[in-house]
């Protein structure tokens, strides 16, 4: 630990840049949270001359998922808490409480020695602690999920009484820490007005991380989904959805993508009958030429932040049939117009929204046209915009009270 904080204690210093330091568990894993930090990172790093630094936890010697500019520098603390879940819960509580004693002590000491301008949490572990450090940075959380299902404890072995209350008293401590930071930013419109009785907060939603370099072929008769296998995607839900499209569309196929443990999920399309149509894939980076090969993108999440992958498969031209979920479907598609929403978790539904796709050629190419126009808005430059401005307004404010 000395030979990390001594390195980052001779870093050269630009003082015409402001000085950022994000925090994350790892960068390894091919998560949204970790490509759309990965993406803003650099652009404020190339582009626009910022000094970033993404200070992590877990997984050391590992490489970042996606592609980090060499001008963002990684500052590894090596205290990997990730690896506690290994250990029963009565020996996870009590090795979690002493990991956290520890991150707290590394991240205050490489704070201390890094001098950042602005320390932004993605609201994961140090959120508890963060507003806490006497380091001098503005503290900033942003967050990548709704407030919706979040901080939700779900211990099998207690009634369901007992996990709303230990859900409840998360919350209630989480909502007094984000309170007391310079700012707090939110993804969506929806998910703000959840968030009650803060003066802090300001919704900037996640930037489309991939550039658009063609057109969809809408006549192939594949349909894509993304995202990790989780309960949250619900791809259990669209798989049984997909029994009902292949008994009317026998001949079109279903495509999952995305990290996790696959196999529950092509054993349940496999006990369908659907193993022919339906095959669930490891995660890839070029995500981009699956879109382009396929004519209809879903989301069957149950709840979400701003579901990245909807936002690239519209950025890419895919007409979307996707559940109205919290959060985020809603601030994105306009039903009818730019792709097709359906009643959260109704799979009849999804099924119908799906087949009337692809029975209607033309309308796959209407909407997809008209979700590459309308998700523009979400352009990387324009999000970036948004973060410039706020970390410039901060730099200024904490500049005047020095």
């Amino acid at each position: 630990m000395k030979r990390v904080v001594d390195a980052i204690y001779h870093q050269e210093r630009n003082s015409k840049n402001l000085r950022l330091a994000y925090c994350i568990p790892s960068l390894d894993h091919s998560g949204g949270m970790e490509r759309v930090l990965t993406t803003k990172a650099n652009e404020l790093a190339e582009r626009l001359g910022y000094d970033v630094n993404i200070i992590i936890t877990d997984d050391k010697g590992t490489k970042p998922y996606f592609p980090l500019s060499e001008k963002v520098n990684i500052i590894q603390l090596d205290i990997n808490i990730d690896n506690l879940w290994q250990y029963p819960i009565w020996k996870r509580l009590y090795l979690y409480r002493k990991k956290m004693k520890e991150y707290k002590h590394r991240l205050e000491l490489v704070l201390n020695r890094l001098q950042p301008d602005i320390t932004i949490s993605l609201l994961r572990r140090e959120i508890n602690f963060l507003c806490d450090l006497k380091d001098g940075s503005a503290k900033v959380g942003e967050i990548h999920f709704g407030r919706y299902k979040y901080r939700e404890a779900n211990f099998g072995f207690l009634p369901a009484f007992a996990n709303r209350m230990i859900t409840n008293r998360w919350m209630a401590q989480l909502d007094k820490k984000v309170k007391r930071l310079d700012r707090f930013v939110v993804l969506t419109q929806e998910d703000a007005s959840n968030w009650k009785g803060l003066h802090n907060l300001l919704v900037i939603p996640n930037p489309i991380t991939i550039q658009s370099v063609g057109t969809p072929d809408y006549t192939q008769k594949t349909a894509i989904a993304v995202g990790r296998y989780t309960y949250q995607k619900g791809f259990d839900l669209l798989i049984a959805a997909w029994k009902m499209v292949h008994e009317k569309h026998p001949d079109w196929k279903l495509d999952i993508y995305g990290g996790g443990d696959k196999e529950l999920y092509q054993q349940q399309a496999d006990a369908l009958g659907l193993q022919a149509v339906v095959k669930c894939n490891g995660p890839v980076n070029m995500i981009q030429e699956k879109y382009l090969n396929s004519s209809i993108f879903v989301l069957s999440s149950r709840f979400e932040g701003l579901p990245l992958v909807l936002m690239e498969a519209m950025a890419t031209g895919l007409p979307s049939v996707a559940f109205s979920c919290p959060c985020g479907p809603k601030d994105l598609i306009h039903s009818g117009v730019d792709g097709i929403l359906c009643e959260n978790g109704n799979t009849e539904e999804l099924a119908n929204g799906i087949c009337r796709l692809i029975e209607n050629e033309a309308l796959r190419a209407e909407l997809g046209q008209k979700a590459a126009s309308s998700s523009q808005r979400f352009s990387l430059e324009s999000v970036i915009e948004l973060w410039d401005l706020l970390f410039k307004e901060i730099g200024r404010r904490h500049a005047k009270e020095a």
